[in-house]
């Protein structure tokens, strides 16, 4: 039998890859805007061609990977992610606008990235062992270590260094996907399915529990992305720290937590119900909304720090849940699932920021809730957004409740 530990470690190097291409950029917002004069909305639509450069990286290699094949793409996608973290630190100065500098960098990683998405799951599914469910969440745990990490890392050095050090840190991040090139040079890599067999994605989306799937990935994707893309901004709010601070209170212990849940179901996960634990999980995550948005000061950085804790099964016990489902899925389904946890990761933050704005442009009635709360109107536009977006952690118990535990009772359905 081939002894796939090697693989597992290139898989582990790919996914720290990927936290720290979805990361980097963000981090270095303030410096940009103050290098090059970018604005707020320049700012923030980089982190829309990143996701969007995603989605349509996620609808190329779902096409086209078995027929390229698994492992040139996977190099690719490191190829690509080394290329973008190490042209970030000069091609603001290659371009007339600094700004289309960045944006080519971030093209370029945000491919590498996408493709690592819907490649690497099917990897590691198609490794030979029973504890599939476990494995996978170990995988995905990598992420969130890479990005607790890369935050943990890149603040420090900025903050002990200052600013001008920034553009070392892209090409020093550039090591991640490099070594990833060389893993994947070398490991083995199973068969994702039979010749032949895998299914299209026409067959999958014909498929009423499959839709079910679909729905959960988009959920998994907002309930994680929604508490976390305000994490920062409730740290220094709620406790009045530094954006220094913050971003250790926030991100940082969000993606912690969000790790440990996976290491601990990657440990035990044998042993439990797939389903009852999503469903589980799916009821804290609610209550963490609530004590979010409810509570006060520390408790809602508790309730933000929890959070991470409720969503980290939902992403890969998802995944694992559907591969069980249908076996012969292969990258047709982990491609589909991967479009849709990036549907719902940009959907869930936009829907609670648009919510926010809208409350706060309705004059009289957010001068009610400041009254009543004693929060100012930041707040309280903020805590309404994340109050309504606690819709989707209710809808991904909804549906984990109505999924079929194995193939056969799936058939029956």
């Amino acid at each position: 039998m081939r002894d796939y530990r090697l693989t597992r470690l290139a898989a582990y190097t790919g996914s720290i890859s990927q936290a720290v291409v979805i990361t980097i950029a963000p981090l270095l917002f303030v410096i940009f805007q103050g290098e090059f004069g970018l604005t707020d909305e320049q700012t923030g639509r980089l982190i829309l061609i990143n996701f969007g450069t995603q989605i349509i990286a996620d609808l190329i290699a779902t096409r086209y990977a078995d027929r390229v094949g698994y492992r040139p793409s996977i190099l690719a996608a490191q190829v690509l992610c080394t290329l973008g973290l190490v042209s970030m630190s000069f091609s603001p100065y290659w371009f007339v606008s600094p700004y289309t500098g960045l944006c080519f960098s971030v093209v370029l990683y945000a491919f590498g990235g996408g493709f690592i998405e819907v490649l690497l799951s099917p990897v590691v599914e198609a490794m030979p062992g029973d504890e599939k469910a476990s494995i996978m969440a170990l995988f995905h745990s990598f992420f969130c270590w890479g990005q607790a990490f890369s935050v943990l890392v890149t603040t420090l050095i900025i903050r002990w260094l200052g600013s001008g050090i920034w553009r070392s840190l892209p090409v020093c991040w550039s090591i991640v996907p490099a070594l990833g090139i060389v893993l994947f040079s070398f490991c083995p890599i199973a068969p994702i399915t039979p010749e032949g067999k895998g299914m299209s994605i026409k067959e999958l989306v014909k498929q009423p529990v499959f839709m079910i799937a679909m729905l959960m990935m988009i959920c998994s994707g907002s309930s994680e992305l929604t508490m976390s893309q305000w994490a920062s901004l409730f740290a220094e709010k709620g406790l009045h720290v530094s954006k220094f601070m913050g971003d250790l209170l926030g991100p940082f212990l969000f993606a912690i937590t969000m790790g440990t849940g996976r290491a601990l179901f990657g440990k035990i996960g044998s042993r439990v119900d797939l389903r009852k634990s999503l469903m589980l999980l799916s009821t804290m995550s609610i209550g963490c909304y609530l004590l979010t948005v409810l509570g006060n000061g520390v408790f809602s950085l508790v309730g933000c720090a929890l959070c991470g804790f409720s969503v980290s099964l939902m992403w890969p016990g998802t995944l694992s849940l559907s591969s069980r489902l249908y076996p012969l899925g292969g990258t047709a389904m982990f491609g589909v699932l991967a479009i849709c946890g990036d549907i719902g990761g940009s959907m869930g933050p936009w829907f609670a920021g648009a919510v926010s704005d809208l409350l706060k442009g309705s004059g009289s009635l957010i001068e009610g809730i400041v009254a009543s709360t004693g929060l100012d109107a930041e707040q309280a536009g903020l805590k309404a957004g994340l109050l309504l977006g606690m819709i989707f952690p209710v809808m991904m118990f909804i549906c984990s409740a109505r999924m079929p535990v194995t193939a056969e009772n799936r058939k029956k359905g």
